[in-house]
């Protein structure tokens, strides 16, 4: 990742180039666009044998775009509204299919560091999902939990009336009841 887009290295048995060619373009993740691809043949590296991520690379200007907000997806849906889940109504889940991307983003590329969530560190668990690439959390960058992430209060001039759900429940009352309510974020 750099303020270009993303470079990837491959190297293997040419059908397997081949293979991975194709599934580049036809199992991107469903928020993933390729924009241009430009390949390149460069010199084999017998000491790199494994899959990894290297650190995004800051430097100047930038050609990559970053996707407006995407609604909830069914899977982070399931998260909300499951019990016995750790996410269970938790407004702010989302995954690398959903979630905030553009509002979020302070500069490229687009990495938590660059983000209004830097000031939120990740708790063991959710550092983990980010961290590992079958996760579908691995690098989301609004990645949070209700133990680590941005919080949700009702408030009525100085005093706090409610947290969390409760906070959240008592706003859709008095919105049903027809007052006025105004969300800060």
């Amino acid at each position: 990742n750099d303020a270009a887009g993303v470079i990837v290295e491959v190297q293997g048995a040419p059908e397997s180039l081949l293979d991975f060619s194709f599934a580049l373009f036809d199992q991107l993740p469903p928020l993933a666009e390729v924009v241009t691809c430009d390949e390149e043949q460069v010199e084999a590296l017998q000491e790199e044998t494994t899959f990894t991520i290297v650190e995004s690379s800051k430097s100047e200007g930038h050609q990559v775009l970053i996707s407006p907000e995407v609604a909830t997806c069914p899977d982070c849906e399931a998260d909300i509204t499951d019990p016995a889940n750790r996410r269970f109504r938790y407004p702010f889940t989302n995954c690398t299919n959903c979630g905030p991307r553009y509002t979020i983003t302070k500069a490229i590329p687009y990495d938590r560091e660059y983000t209004s969530m830097a000031c939120f560190p990740l708790c063991a668990e959710c550092g983990q999902e980010y961290g590992d690439p079958l996760n579908r959390r691995f690098h989301a960058q609004p990645n949070a939990c209700p133990d680590c992430g941005p919080q949700v209060w009702l408030q009525e001039g100085e005093s706090r009336l409610a947290e969390g759900d409760p906070a959240m429940r008592a706003c859709a009352e008095r919105l049903l009841r027809g007052d006025i309510v105004a969300i800060k974020g």
